[in-house]
């Protein structure tokens, strides 16, 4: 119901909003088997998930994350941590990709890191959301704001400290 408004004014958002749950189920699902790094049995096994990955986050997951961002609930500062977040995931995606393709496969696994901390964003927005609402009882929309930067920026930081201490 809080997005009625942009369901009812603008037709093309429920694609976009189930574009981007359904094929973000995929992602969260190809990264963790792509970092495991295992073949389990089936030759190229990793390369393929992270193929599959790698579309879906350009083509379909970060463009409409985008999307949505701009009519995110919350303010400016909500809808400005969405777009940057999209943003940011798109382009840690595609520079892994690069990376990739011209086999300097230290710098992939580094920004397919940085890519995977941005894709599990989904879940650590939703515990920060717990936990804050639990221990505090703020308004809705002051959760939504401090959730939408909570969500990403820590595991941003957390990967970044992780590389520069050569661990990843």
């Amino acid at each position: 119901m809080i997005k009625q408004t942009e369901v009812v004014e603008r037709p093309e958002y429920l694609w976009f909003f189930y574009t981007h749950v359904y094929t973000s189920i995929f992602v969260l699902l190809t990264g963790f088997l792509a970092i495991l790094r295992k073949n389990f049995g089936w030759e190229n096994f990793h390369r393929n998930t992270g193929k599959i990955y790698i579309f879906l986050i350009l083509f379909f997951a970060a463009p409409s994350g985008i999307y949505m961002g701009i009519f995110a609930n919350g303010g400016f500062l909500s809808k400005l941590s969405f777009v940057i977040l999209g943003c940011i995931w798109w382009f840690s995606t595609f520079k892994a990709y690069q990376l990739a393709q011209q086999k300097k496969f230290k710098e992939h696994k580094q920004w397919m890191w940085r890519s995977f901390a941005l894709t599990i964003s989904a879940l650590t927005l939703r515990i920060w959301k717990v936990i804050i609402v639990y221990l505090f009882h703020p308004n809705p929309m002051d959760v939504y704001q401090i959730i939408a930067w909570l969500g990403w920026v820590p595991n941003l930081i957390f990967i970044e400290y992780l590389i520069r201490k050569k661990h990843l």
